[in-house]
């Protein structure tokens, strides 16, 4: 065993970890040991095992254990794009390089063994529809998703996800391959029908074949080393020469099986190793040869197929001279005998119908596959041929790039028809837009004119009861003009009543020679009568309106708070009040003030009176409430 390595480092832990990777050939050792340890100690939880010790013992002696416990160290649970890394990888380098190694018109199918409940599959949807354009993944692309459980695929045929299930998404992936239901993202139907669910039991069910694609991610750790011997044999059996198997992260020792080499080891993506028997082993496999009399007739045969092959091909060696070019790239290129040997770069061919170099020199540094599209070649007056390029480098047994082979696939008239098709689609497209467009504004208009009757209608009606209620108002106006013109006669006699009562109550208050100050509830002045503007020298329109202590004259209006206050608040109350003050010549005066309240028809106290006097110079008798300004400065009572 290892020493101790940091402070999270447990022996029996540690024990476990050795005993998966020498049982099971599971490599978990790479993990972080702060998530690895919660997640095995979880799954001891559950178990009631409460030490490594023990639970080591219990996996020992229950086989069914490991799964449950891969399900907890792994959360078994599928999703979109599920390690980003490993995904774009092939989404960026292996996808292409597949589809450069096609003919734009070959069938690509693909396996995702394992599937759950379908993101992985859909994901791979994605991922080809992409790389490939929509309209050429629904014709060229088959996704078979197998598992065992049939619960799993019930839910994976729905194609319907939830927020959660599709958070790990790019919001334009969302946008463009799902649509929003209600709280559910169903993925679109027209791509769903490339994506084939069904059982399969990778044990003992014989696999799918002529497969170019294998997703088998984190499914073959759960088996014996004995078992997933036997299922590699399978996948190997299933994929066409020169497939792709894209695995799991924790499946390590796929890397040491002689059926495929590591393309990327790190994101475990392997290449189909070809082998001459059908039942060779996953760890070692014996190979046949030739007999050597026949080398000669098999070279003879793989000549003359190359030349007749339908498709132009060249191939460039490595001083990037054309050592091959069979009929058909003489009879589309103008090739002869004489061409080949010859630096590529003096070929016609180097620059047309595209610049060619510098997809060879990709090709040899990248060492794969280029998928050239969309080349369209003038190739005469009025003849326009569109290609596709497939630049493949040739790599010897020694690991070596010896050459590069272009192939042209002439898409001219799948190409003429997608054009036509995609021209239809957009006339048809625009004719239904329109047909549809004209429907609608043919039933706004029969809406609109089906409205403008009833308005109408309504109008018409609305009209009759305006007339009739105009008539009606105007019998109503009628009878109200003559109520108030009875009204008014009313009010004219009551002015004139007014007018009368305001002239007497004028004339009380002229013919009185003391003066008379009203005020109401906020002491602001109502009246003042001619008694008291010869008293003070003050107007009655100055002083009406006017906050009585607010006063400018001679009188102490201050003293008067106390005398005023309980008038307003009182109906019975009387006081009276001597006071020292300077009349409007200047002279003192001795002024005697009698305050009263208001009173209106009810008894309620609605203001204050005040009646001002003059006295002679000797004080005056006064009733026993009545004091001078004099005892109240001093505090005295009189």
């Amino acid at each position: 065993m290892s020493e101790q390595t940091g402070p999270e480092y447990d022996q029996g832990f540690e024990e476990i970890l050795e005993y998966l990777k020498e049982t099971r050939g599971f490599d978990f050792t790479g993990y972080k040991r702060s998530s690895l340890m919660r997640r095995v100690s979880r799954r001891m939880a559950q178990v009631g095992i409460e030490n490594y010790v023990d639970y080591l013992d219990h996996l020992q002696a229950n086989s069914d254990e490991f799964a449950a416990l891969f399900n907890t160290i792994l959360i078994n649970v599928t999703g979109f794009f599920r390690d980003p890394d490993a995904w774009d990888y092939l989404q960026a380098d292996v996808v292409p390089m597949l589809l450069a190694e096609r003919s734009p018109d070959d069938s690509v199918r693909i396996w995702s063994a394992g599937c759950s409940s379908g993101e992985e599959a859909y994901s791979l949807a994605i991922v080809l529809a992409e790389a490939m354009g929509v309209e050429q993944f629904r014709q060229r692309v088959k996704i078979y998703a197998t598992d065992v459980d049939e619960e799993a695929l019930a839910q994976a045929r729905q194609a319907t996800y939830g927020e959660k299930e599709i958070e790990a998404l790019p919001e334009a992936y969302v946008q463009k391959y799902f649509e929003r239901v209600g709280g559910r993202y169903i993925f679109h139907k027209d791509l769903r029908r490339s994506v084939i669910f069904g059982r399969n039991d990778l044990v003992q069910d014989a696999p799918i074949s002529r497969i170019d694609l294998l997703v088998c991610r984190n499914t073959l750790m759960y088996f014996t080393a004995e078992t997933r011997a036997n299922i590699l044999r399978k996948l190997h059996f299933a994929l066409l020469p020169r497939g792709v198997l894209f695995m799991g992260k924790a499946e390590m020792l796929l890397s040491h099986s002689r059926l495929f080499d590591p393309l990327d080891l790190k994101h475990r993506v392997f290449r189909k190793v070809a082998t001459t028997q059908v039942g060779a082993s996953a760890f070692g496999a014996s190979f046949t040869h030739e007999p050597r009399s026949t080398l000669g007739a098999v070279d003879e045969l793989r000549s003359l197929a190359f030349s007749s092959s339908p498709v132009a091909q060249i191939v460039v060696n490595s001083d990037d001279l054309v050592a091959l070019a069979n009929q058909q790239a003489h009879q589309l290129f103008g090739l002869s005998d004489r061409d080949l040997g010859r630096p590529l770069r003096d070929l016609e061919l180097s620059y047309r119908p595209v610049e060619l170099r510098g997809y060879i020199e990709q090709a040899r540094a990248e060492r794969r596959a280029v998928r050239v599209k969309d080349v369209e070649w003038q190739r005469g007056p009025g003849e326009v041929v569109a290609l596709e390029l497939h630049v493949s480098p040739l790599i010897s047994l020694g690991d070596e790039v010896i050459g590069v082979s272009v192939v042209f696939h002439d898409v001219t008239t799948s190409h003429r028809l997608l054009t036509e098709l995609a021209s239809a689609n957009r006339a048809r497209e625009n004719a239904y837009e329109e047909l549809q467009s004209t429907t609608e504004e043919l039933e706004t208009t029969n809406e609109e004119l089906q409205s403008t009757v009833e308005e109408l209608e309504t109008t018409n009606e609305e009209l009759q009861s305006t007339n009739e209620e105009l008539e009606t108002t105007n019998e109503e106006l009628q009878s109200t003009n003559d109520e108030l013109q009875t009204i008014n006669n009313a009010l004219r006699d009551r002015t004139s009543e007014l007018d009368d009562v305001n002239e007497f109550l004028e004339s009380i208050l002229t013919s009185l020679r003391a003066g008379v100050v009203v005020v109401d509830h906020q002491m602001r002045v109502v009246a003042w009568n001619a008694g008291a503007e010869d008293l003070w020298g003050l107007r009655h329109d100055e002083a009406e309106g006017e906050h009585l202590l607010n006063l400018d004259i001679g009188l102490p209006v201050a003293e008067l708070r106390p005398v005023v206050r309980p008038a307003l608040a009182d109906p019975a109350y009387a006081e009276e009040v001597v006071l020292s003050a300077v009349n409007r010549r200047g002279r003192a005066i001795t002024v005697r003030i009698a305050c009263g309240a208001l009173r209106n028809r009810r008894g309620d106290s609605t203001g204050a009176i005040l009646v001002m006097e003059t006295t002679d110079g000797t004080e005056p008798a006064t009733r026993g409430t009545s004091r001078t300004s004099e005892d109240r400065s001093s505090g005295r009572p009189k």
